[in-house]
């Protein structure tokens, strides 16, 4: 397992860590970075008319091992065993959190971070029912407004990312970004339940 104040002094400087097709891990830190700003997070109307049916229901850190689990099971995954124990373990410790979206009590789909001051470094996400992890990622920027966190890293900037309104920075830029939000005091859990919609 990676200690948890290795991870978490990881993020501190800028770097995750990947699991390899050979078992070893290896760490990155991209350069352009991509962030999704949370001021300027643009919620697509076919989304915001699916959340206004009110089908799903959102909550946090109640399954944490599932949504990490459910992550990892696709064809190419980064996410081997040693990456969920490690982050199973930071996430007993307060420091790695999921957003879960349920359908008729069952886990329609859900994300899984890390959070570090008013930084959230979201990690990987899934869906069993479709638009169930774009609600997630909605739910997510929720939580952070209300809890004012300064930073959303995504890693890299996918096309699906930009429609939401990700954006890409230099690795320069990212840090100060980085440094500025590390520093700041925040909590993340509001309880279990986040929202229905």
């Amino acid at each position: 397992m990676i200690a948890p104040e290795v991870l978490l002094q990881g993020y501190r400087l800028g770097v995750f860590p990947m699991g390899m097709e050979d078992g070893s891990i290896e760490w990155f830190s991209p350069d352009p970075r991509g962030i999704l700003p949370l001021q300027t997070f643009h919620l697509p109307h076919a989304l915001e008319r699916l959340l206004r049916k009110g089908v799903f229901e959102t909550r946090i850190n109640t399954a944490f091992v599932q949504v990490i689990r459910r992550c990892a099971q696709r064809e190419e995954t980064w996410i081997n065993r040693e990456i969920i124990q490690s982050y199973t373990q930071l996430h007993e410790l307060g420091h790695a959190h999921s957003v879960e979206v349920w359908q008729e009590g069952k886990l329609a789909g859900g994300l899984y971070g890390v959070t570090l001051g008013g930084a959230f470094f979201g990690e990987s996400m899934f869906h069993a029912v479709t638009d169930a992890s774009k609600v997630a990622l909605a739910a997510l920027v929720a939580r952070l407004r209300a809890a004012r966190f300064a930073l959303l890293d995504t890693q890299w900037l996918t096309p699906h990312l930009e429609r939401f309104g990700a954006v890409a920075i230099s690795r320069r830029q990212y840090l100060h970004l980085l440094a500025r939000a590390a520093a700041l005091t925040r909590s993340f859990d509001p309880g279990e339940q986040l929202r229905s919609w």
